[in-house]
């Protein structure tokens, strides 16, 4: 697919109503990709400052997320580098408990096997929390997010599952020492060798 193509496809997702009766703020799709990308991110839906910035991870949980990918904000969002797409475009909304709705379902199989299709020199796949990875892993997802996580090895060289990195994930990660010590220590490194070009 010619950049154009995937420009054009970029368009169409950013236009997308499919669930807009569902979306108490509207639709306002985040999507980030060009075709030399070599990492991409897939998260779980925008927040409502994501939803007002159109910038994803612009809040505490990207600022975690680029400490735990050891990059700077200049290197995160250069989309032909990293590529950002969530499980869900656009803020799904609060949960009458609290806390955020999950993505809508409509969203990842309409757009995600286009959008990959059309990024070809993918190496290094971020499963960020517990809606993308039984999405992408399927059967060799765990039970539990924290079980994925712990078998992160089970999926290297092109797959790496992490927690969602809100506020949370600070207490999640003392009571999960082997993240920070094994974990982070690997997805830095092949970070690192992507964004300079290795494989």
């Amino acid at each position: 697919m010619s950049k154009s193509k995937l420009e054009s496809l970029l368009a169409e997702v950013r236009a997308c109503r499919i669930c807009e009766a569902d979306l108490p703020l509207g639709p306002r799709p985040v999507v980030r990709a060009k075709r030399s990308a070599r990492i991409i991110i897939i998260g779980q839906a925008p927040g409502t400052r994501v939803h007002e910035s159109g910038v994803p991870w612009d809040d505490r949980s990207g600022d975690r997320l680029r400490e735990w990918l050891n990059v700077d904000k200049d290197t995160f969002y250069d989309e032909g580098r990293i590529a950002i797409m969530p499980m869900g475009f656009c803020y799904p909304g609060v949960l009458d408990r609290g806390g955020d709705k999950p993505p809508r379902p409509e969203c990842a199989p309409q757009w995600h096997p286009p959008l990959l299709k059309a990024l070809p020199n993918l190496s290094l796949t971020l499963l960020v929390g517990s809606y993308a990875q039984p999405y992408y892993l399927g059967d060799r997802s765990a039970k539990t997010m924290t079980e994925t996580v712990r078998n992160w090895r089970d999926y290297l060289p092109d797959i790496i599952p992490t927690p969602h990195p809100s506020w949370r994930a600070t207490g999640w990660a003392r009571k999960n020492p082997w993240f920070e010590a094994e974990l982070l220590p690997e997805l830095r490194s092949r970070v690192r060798k992507l964004l300079q070009g290795g494989g």
